[in-house]
């Protein structure tokens, strides 16, 4: 849904706009921060107009080369990052900080902007500049990563807790691909994420009030990746697992095919001698020649079963 939002702060108080126009009434020096949501091409060219901005096409701002991931001038810094959605997929958001105006554009609806914003109008105090807008936006998207690590942290052990050798099948082996890929994208997002607070730590434009801030989130994203590489680890050790409980299961059906196959190789000779049809054979004419030979099919049957019993390979 395409949207403008305009935050200014008005005798202490902050104040929400959906005027474009707005911009040229009041002060810059009020307006802390530009939320662009899909909007129109007109309306970023009146924007850039009057901010003397650059606003990136949303190709120019999913590039991956980390020129294109930060880039600062004089008075302005451009930082551009992946927001990831709750189907996994990557969302691309620019970030634009001049003159103490943080302008961000966006394509799709995102929960943590909706969260900072309930933060913003519950003490507006303490987002005087876009700056501050903008630590409290990568502070809640980091908070939403850590909950989605946590959460594929339980689907992992829900996993792990039904990997049984009588249980396993196909669909256990492709969740844990699922989850495998999740993790990476997962581990890939916040790894953009330090990379973009990474440079703003380094950069003098920011304000150094903030920077402890900055600090206590490369921390905190540091955590993250080191929870990211231990879920991949489990997600191996799962999956060694099943590989080798599908051994096991293939290997207790072939010892029980080969234990069948033995147990019938005697019974098997001894028809087979009985069924040539040679004209002089001892036991042709003998009354007792057929229980004589089912018995004597029996009795290997049973020496058989007996050896193996011993050996516990039944």
């Amino acid at each position: 849904m395409s949207e403008l939002k305009l935050f200014y702060q008005e005798n202490g108080r902050l104040k929400v706009s959906r005027n474009i126009e707005l911009i040229k009434k009041i002060p810059l020096s009020q307006f802390i921060w530009i939320d662009l949501n899909d909007v129109t091409e007109d309306l970023e060219d009146k924007l850039e107009d009057f901010l003397k901005i650059y606003i990136q096409e949303e190709e120019e701002i999913e590039e991956i080369e980390i020129s294109s991931r930060y880039m600062q001038t004089e008075d302005t810094i451009v930082a551009n990052s992946n927001f990831m959605l709750d189907n996994f997929q990557y969302e691309p958001v620019s970030f634009i900080l001049k003159n103490n105006i943080l302008i961000s554009v966006r394509y799709e609806d995102l929960t943590s902007f909706n969260e900072t914003i309930k933060k913003i109008y519950a003490n507006a105090k303490l987002f005087p500049t876009g700056f501050h807008v903008l630590v409290a936006l990568l502070e809640t998207r980091v908070e939403f990563d850590a909950d989605m690590i946590e959460e594929m942290t339980q689907q992992i052990t829900i996993l792990s807790s039904t990997l049984k050798a009588e249980e396993v099948n196909d669909h256990l082996l492709i969740e844990i691909k699922n989850l495998q890929e999740k993790t990476m994208l997962i581990r890939e997002n916040i790894v953009d994420k330090q990379r973009v607070v990474s440079n703003m730590l380094k950069s003098d434009l920011f304000p150094a009030e903030l920077k402890p801030k900055l600090t206590i989130i490369i921390k905190d994203i540091n955590s993250l990746i080191e929870h990211t590489r231990f879920s991949f680890d489990r997600l191996d050790y799962l999956q060694d697992t099943f590989l080798g409980l599908v051994n096991t299961q293939q290997t207790k059906i072939i010892k029980m095919f080969t234990i069948v196959s033995v147990i019938f190789m005697p019974p098997t000779l001894i028809a087979s001698m009985y069924g040539m049809n040679f004209r002089f054979m001892p036991e042709l004419q003998w009354k007792l020649g057929y229980p004589f030979a089912i018995g004597v099919m029996i009795v290997f049957v049973a020496l058989i079963m007996v050896y193996f019993k011993r050996k516990k390979w039944l």
